[in-house]
């Protein structure tokens, strides 16, 4: 059999016993696209090239521990470990994307730079925020992984079914009763999450 008309999972099996060359043929399947999609999250080469590495070690760990089960997905379980590490990256490094304001960016009531808040303000932000990250922090695993890929990430509904094998009626279900959820805990708990 060629190697190139083997699948994933042949290859993965042959990795396991030994046979570098068919992980490499599997690395080389999938690179561009989980590479493209790591850097369509984080916009730097660098720590592109630095998670892309590390979801290649993640995976072989995975393979090696003989804990990878295939169910015809590999891409999909890939590129799941991508975004986690993604997510792990920003979570450590606390950093919220910031929208640069041209000088013409203006809060009319006072004509003060909108990117200029008061510490009052931002004390609020903050809090909202924080409670906002508690309450997400309660929603099942499910509803939680769709809420982040959904609002955090951008991805459309067609992508996080794709990357957590659901369907998207599955993926639009999870959003929903995630929202819901929110909106019931904020209620219960007097939180209010707006400014």
């Amino acid at each position: 059999m060629s190697e190139i008309r083997k699948s994933d999972i042949e290859l993965i099996e042959s990795y396991r016993k030994g046979c570098l060359s068919d992980f490499e043929l599997l690395v080389s399947r999938y690179q561009e696209q989980i590479y493209n999609y790591v850097f369509s999250l984080v916009r730097d080469r660098q720590l592109t090239d630095d998670i892309f590495q590390d979801t290649f070690v993640k995976i072989i760990r995975v393979i090696k521990a003989g804990i990878y089960k295939d169910e015809g997905k590999f891409i999909q379980f890939a590129m799941r470990i991508a975004h986690n590490l993604v997510i792990d990256h920003f979570r450590k490094e606390s950093r919220i994307p910031v929208v640069e304001s041209s000088s013409e960016d203006y809060n009319y009531v006072d004509n003060a730079p909108i990117t200029d808040p008061s510490v009052e303000q931002g004390m609020i932000v903050d809090q909202i925020h924080s409670d906002l990250r508690k309450m997400v922090d309660m929603l099942p695993v499910e509803q939680r992984e769709v809420l982040r890929m959904r609002i955090y990430d951008d991805l459309s509904f067609k992508e996080i079914a794709d990357i957590t094998n659901v369907s998207i009626n599955t993926a639009l279900g999870r959003m929903r009763y995630a929202l819901i959820n929110l909106r019931k805990m904020a209620e219960c708990n007097n939180v209010c999450l707006t400014y």
